[in-house]
């Protein structure tokens, strides 16, 4: 059966404090994530197994534990899209994109880097944010399962430079 397109409204809040340092964006919340109402829902993402090993801490795994994670290492994230319609979790199928509004984050924390999770964050935030905020993003490549071709290796490699953001001083 075909998931049908429908036009979805960001139901999270961002993660975020006056000591985040980065702000991570992924592109709007996939079907796993909107059910677990929390980013990277999807027990196959390797989002959080990534930020893990590069921070050498063991991979959280409820909610609570994961805000408390981000937050303890001054990671900010958020989606960019605000609402889109979309046909399951396919970011290739989105239509109608609105962008979030950053202003909130980036006038309370001292957020050093923008960091898009994938291709179709990095457009989006280029084309519908970048003008508003100021602030270049860096594309790494995305924790998704749809990525599966990347291994966790070089997806860990490549995300090296978040930990470098995260201890510039």
């Amino acid at each position: 059966m075909k998931s049908k397109t429908e036009k979805l409204f960001h139901p999270l809040m961002p993660v975020w404090n006056e000591a985040s340092k980065i702000l991570i964006l992924g592109t709007f919340p996939s079907v796993k994530s909107r059910e677990t109402a929390f980013y990277y829902g999807n027990p196959r993402n390797r989002f959080w197994e990534v930020l893990a090993a590069l921070l050498r801490e063991p991979c959280p795994q409820e909610v609570s534990q994961k805000k408390k994670f981000l937050l303890k290492h001054g990671i900010a994230v958020f989606d960019v899209l605000k609402s889109c319609e979309i046909k399951g979790s396919s970011d290739a199928s989105i239509r109608k994109p609105e962008p979030n509004d950053f202003s909130e984050i980036f006038r309370a924390a001292k957020i050093r880097a923008v960091f898009t999770n994938g291709k179709k964050a990095y457009e989006y935030y280029t084309r519908y944010c970048l003008a508003d905020t100021g602030r270049e993003s860096v594309c790494l490549p995305s924790t998704s399962p749809a990525n599966a071709a990347v291994s966790l290796e070089k997806l860990i490699a490549a995300w090296t430079v978040v930990l470098q953001a995260l201890q510039e001083k």
